[in-house]
C-alpha cells in the first residue's frame, strides 16, 4: 500500500490555469457548495504543492468544508460560549459521535441529537427516516445499546402559504411522520419522547430534531478514532451507493424550489439491515475486537477515515476498489463522499480480523477490508492500483472558520398590548383547546412503538386506558440490576425564541427543566440541537450568538454540562428565516424509577395548588400566536426560583403528600388543568380570582414563569404548605366530579363535561395529520 512522492495522481484537473469565474463555474459543475474565496484558498494551495488536484481531491474538500462537517460559520461562537461546559460525571463532551455521561460506578448513558432538516424539506419520508438512522449509529459507535429514540419536529400549518415549487404541507407532515414511525418500528428501538410545534413559519422549511439514548458500561466504551498507525480498516453493514452523494453539501446551502437534484443527496435507510448491525457491532465489541469505530454519516466514508485516523494520530490508506458497492461503474469520488445508509467503518487489529469477521458472516452482514492506519498524518486514496488522492489531514479538515457579523442587540423591548377578555371566554376557550399546538398528539404518539425492549417506565402518555393525557417526560430504566432510570424531554419555545432569542432559550431549557421535576427526576444533562436561519444574515447571527449565551448562562447556573449538538444553518427560503429554534434535549436522572410522578389525577377530594411566580404576561404564549398579536416584551425567568423548585421536588419526592405534578407551559393555566383532568376522567373545580390581578385571559393563558400545579392528597394540606413554603404557593380547588368547573370573581367562565372537553382536545390534529 505504501506509495511515495513520485507516485503520479490520477486525473489532474488544472485549476491553477483557472480565473475566478472558471473556479466559481467548476464548483457550480462539481456540486462543491465552495465560494470564490474558498476556491482561490484551494488553487493557492495546490499552486503552493506544484500540482493540480484530482476529482477526487476536490470533492473530498467541497464535503470537508461545508458548513455541516466544519461549522465555519459557528465554530467560533460555540467554543465561546459552550466549551467549558462540563461536570466532574462528564465522561466524554462534544469530542466523540456522542456524548457520555455517569449515573453511577460504571454504569453511563450515551447520548446525541441530529437535525436532518434539507433532505426532510425534499423528500420528507427518506429524509426523517435516514435521521433515525444516523442517530442510532451515533449511539452505536460509541458502543453502546440505543434504549431510546426521541424527535422534536417543527412542522407547517397549512394555514401559511406555501412557497411555489415546494411540498404540500399534509403530505410534508404525514411523511416526516410515516418515516420516523416505520424506521424506528423496524429497527425495534422505542420512540418515547419529543415534541411537535406548528407554525406557518415552518411551511416548506420543516425541521426534524431525532436523538437518540443508549447505555453502556463505562469499560465498553469506544472511541471515534483508530488506536494505532496499523488499525486494520474494517467497512461493515449497507453497501456503498450513488444515494446521499453531496448530502452535507445540500444541507450547508439555501433550499431551491424544485431543486430535483438535491434529491439525490436524500440517502436511502434499511432498518432491516440496521438491527443485524447493532447486534453484530454490540457482540464485537462486548469480546473486545474492536479498537476505534465510526459511523457513516453526514461526509461518508470521506469524514469517518479522516476524523478516525486524524484523532488516532496517524495517516491512511484505502483502496477504494475494496468497497462494496450498490452499482457498478461508481467513480472513485463517488465512493469516497457518498452518505449511504447503515454503514459502519471500524479499526480493528490485525490479530481479530477472523475472529470479527466470522461475526459479521453469521449476522449476514457485508463487510470489506479497505485499508489501514499508517505513520503520518496523509490519506491516500487508491482506486485500481491508481493513487486518486494524496492530501494532507491537517488541511483537510482544516476548513475556513468565519466569525460572522452580528447586530449586537440582546433583548429587544416592546411595548405591552393587552388584550381584552371576550363576552364568551367558554367558547374562547374551546378554540384554545382545538389549537394544533394545544390539542392531544395522539394521532401522531400513537404511531410509535413505545414499549419495545421493555424499558419504557414512563411512556409519552400516561392514565386510563384510551383515556390518557401527555405525560411531562418520558422515563426509561437503564437496564436489568439497578433502579436508576432516565428521564427525557426535548423541544423548543418557538413563540417565545422568535421574541427575544436569549429570553427565549432561557424559557425553553426552563420548560424542559421543569418536565424533568415533574416526573420526579434530577436534571442531569443538557443535549442542543440548534436551527437558525441563513448565517449571512446580520440578524440570524444575533439570533444565534444570543442563543448560545442562555444555554451557557442557564448551564452554568444549574452546574449543568452540555454534552452533545449540532448547528443547522441555512433554514429559510429566499429572505425568510424560520424563527430561531434552539431544540434542546435534557436528560434527568432518577435512582428509583419506582417513584416518579405523573400528571394524571389521582385522588377525588385532593387538593390542587397552584406554585410559582409570574408577572401573567401574554408575550410568547400560544394565545397571543393565534391571535396574531404581538403582546410585549418577553418575561425573564427567575432562576432562582426554578432552584429552588428542583430542591424542594427532588427532597419531597418519596414523600405521600404529593400525588401529581403538572407544569404550566404552552396554552397555560387552563390546558394543564384539563390534560391532568383527561388521563383520570377526574373532574376539578378551581377559583383563579386571587392568582392575580390580570385580566382573566392572562390569568388562563399565560405561559410565562416557574408555575406548576400540584395535586397534593386528601388530608396532607398542612404538611404540604410547610414543605413548600420557600416557594409562592396557593390553594386553588379541589379534584371532584366529572365535570371541568373554573370560576373567576364568582363568574362561571367555564363549565363542561370532560368527556366533552377531551373530544374536542384528542380530535384537534385530525384535519393535519392522517
Amino acid at each position: 500500500m505504501n506509495s511515495g512522492p513520485e507516485t503520479p495522481l490520477y486525473g489532474a484537473i488544472p485549476i491553477g490555469n483557472y480565473d475566478n469565474d472558471s473556479l466559481m463555474e467548476l464548483s457550480s459543475k462539481m456540486g462543491l457548495g465552495l465560494d470564490i474565496e474558498e476556491m482561490i484558498r484551494l488553487k493557492n494551495y495546490f499552486l503552493y504543492m506544484g500540482r493540480d488536484p484530482t476529482e477526487t481531491e476536490l470533492q473530498a474538500m467541497g464535503q470537508a468544508w461545508s458548513e455541516h462537517c466544519c461549522y465555519k460559520s459557528s465554530k467560533i461562537y460555540l467554543k465561546k460560549y459552550l466549551s467549558n461546559l462540563r461536570t466532574p460525571y462528564t465522561v466524554l463532551a462534544m469530542e466523540d459521535d456522542a456524548g457520555v455521561v455517569n449515573v453511577k460506578d460504571d454504569l453511563d448513558y450515551v447520548v446525541k441529537m441530529e437535525s436532518h432538516n434539507h433532505p426532510s424539506a425534499v423528500e420528507p419520508y427518506g429524509g426523517a427516516a435516514t435521521g433515525v438512522g444516523g442517530i442510532l449509529r451515533d449511539i452505536l459507535c460509541m458502543g453502546s445499546q440505543p434504549i431510546g429514540v426521541i424527535d422534536s419536529l417543527y412542522l407547517g400549518n397549512g394555514k401559511g402559504a406555501i412557497p411555489e415549487g415546494y411540498l404540500n404541507t399534509h403530505f410534508t407532515v404525514n411523511h416526516i411522520i410515516s418515516g420516523i414511525r416505520d424506521y424506528g418500528n423496524r429497527v425495534g428501538i422505542p420512540t418515547v419522547a419529543g415534541s411537535l410545534y406548528f407554525g406557518k413559519q415552518f411551511e416548506g422549511i420543516p425541521l426534524v430534531n431525532v436523538g437518540c439514548v443508549g447505555v453502556i458500561k463505562e469499560k465498553n466504551i469506544s472511541r471515534s478514532r483508530v488506536s494505532s498507525t496499523h488499525d486494520i480498516l474494517i467497512l461493515v453493514g449497507g453497501k456503498t451507493g450513488r444515494d446521499g452523494i453531496h448530502g452535507v453539501n445540500f444541507a450547508s446551502r439555501n433550499l431551491e424550489k424544485d431543486d430535483r437534484e438535491s434529491r439525490k443527496a436524500v440517502q436511502l435507510g434499511n432498518p432491516i439491515v440496521k438491527e443485524p448491525l447493532i447486534k453484530a457491532i454490540l457482540e464485537a465489541n462486548d469480546k473486545g475486537l474492536i479498537s476505534g469505530m465510526k459511523d457513516l454519516g453526514g461526509g461518508g466514508l470521506s469524514s469517518a477515515a479522516g476524523e478516525m485516523c486524524l484523532a488516532g494520530g496517524a495517516g491512511g490508506e484505502i483502496h477504494l476498489d475494496k468497497v462494496l458497492t450498490k452499482e457498478q461503474g461508481m467513480l472513485p469520488w463517488e465512493i469516497w463522499i457518498s452518505e449511504s445508509q447503515e454503514r459502519m467503518l471500524l479499526a480493528v487489529q490485525q490479530e481479530s480480523i477472523d475472529e470479527i469477521s466470522g461475526i459479521f458472516e453469521r449476522w449476514d452482514l457485508p463487510f470489506s477490508i479497505i485499508g489501514r492506519s499508517v505513520p503520518g498524518k496523509r490519506m491516500k486514496l487508491f482506486y485500481q492500483e491508481n493513487l486518486v488522492m494524496d492530501l494532507s489531514l491537517n488541511f483537510l479538515t482544516s476548513g475556513p472558520l468565519y466569525s460572522k457579523p452580528y447586530f449586537n442587540s440582546r433583548h429587544e423591548t416592546r411595548s405591552t398590548v393587552y388584550l381584552k377578555d371576550p363576552n364568551n371566554l367558554e367558547d374562547e376557550i374551546i378554540e384554545v383547546i382545538k389549537d394544533f399546538n394545544n390539542s392531544g398528539k395522539f394521532p401522531v404518539i400513537r404511531q410509535y412503538d413505545h414499549t419495545v425492549r421493555g424499558n419504557t417506565v414512563q411512556k409519552p402518555f400516561v392514565g386510563l386506558p384510551n383515556k390518557e393525557t401527555h405525560s411531562d417526560s418520558s422515563v426509561l430504566r437503564m437496564d436489568d440490576h439497578s433502579s436508576y432510570g432516565l428521564s427525557l424531554s426535548s423541544g423548543s419555545s418557538v413563540n417565545a425564541t422568535q421574541i427575544d432569542p436569549y429570553n427565549g432559550t432561557i424559557w425553553t431549557l426552563a420548560k424542559r427543566f421543569r418536565n424533568l421535576l415533574c416526573s420526579g427526576t434530577d436534571p442531569h444533562s443538557v443535549i442542543d440541537s440548534l436551527n437558525f436561519g441563513n448565517p449571512n444574515d446580520m440578524t440570524v447571527m444575533m439570533q444565534f450568538k444570543n442563543s448560545l449565551e442562555a444555554i451557557r448562562d442557564f448551564c452554568k447556573f444549574f452546574s449543568l454540562p452540555v454534552v452533545a449538538g449540532n448547528v443547522s444553518l441555512y433554514n429559510h427560503i429566499g429572505k425568510n428565516n424560520i424563527p430561531p429554534t434552539p431544540n434542546i434535549l435534557m436528560i434527568g436522572i432518577t435512582d428509583n424509577y419506582s417513584e416518579i410522578f405523573s400528571p394524571d389525577f389521582k385522588e377525588e377530594g385532593s387538593t390542587l395548588y397552584l406554585l410559582g411566580s409570574s408577572g401573567y404576561s401574554l408575550a410568547g404564549s400560544q394565545y397571543s400566536i393565534m391571535r396574531d398579536e404581538q403582546t410585549g416584551s418577553l418575561e425573564p425567568m427567575d432562576l432562582e426560583e426554578l432552584a429552588s423548585f428542583r430542591r424542594l421536588i427532588i427532597k419531597h419526592k418519596s414523600s405521600a403528600m404529593i400525588n401529581s405534578i403538572h407544569d404550566i407551559s404552552t396554552g397555560g393555566l387552563i390546558i394543564s388543568l384539563l390534560e391532568m383532568s383527561f388521563g383520570s376522567e377526574k373532574g376539578f373545580k378551581v377559583d383563579i380570582s386571587s392568582i392575580s390581578p390580570v385580566r382573566v385571559l392572562n390569568k388562563l393563558f399565560s405561559e410565562s414563569g416557574n408555575r406548576f400545579i400540584f395535586e397534593v392528597a386528601r388530608g396532607k394540606e398542612a404538611e404540604f404548605e410547610e414543605a413548600f413554603k420557600g416557594v409562592l404557593t396557593r390553594k386553588i380547588g379541589i379534584v371532584e366530579g366529572k365535570e371541568a368547573i373554573v370560576v373567576n370573581d364568582e363568574q362561571i367562565i367555564l363549565h363542561k363535561s370532560i368527556e366533552s372537553v377531551r373530544t374536542i382536545w384528542e380530535t384537534g390534529l385530525e384535519t393535519i395529520v392522517g
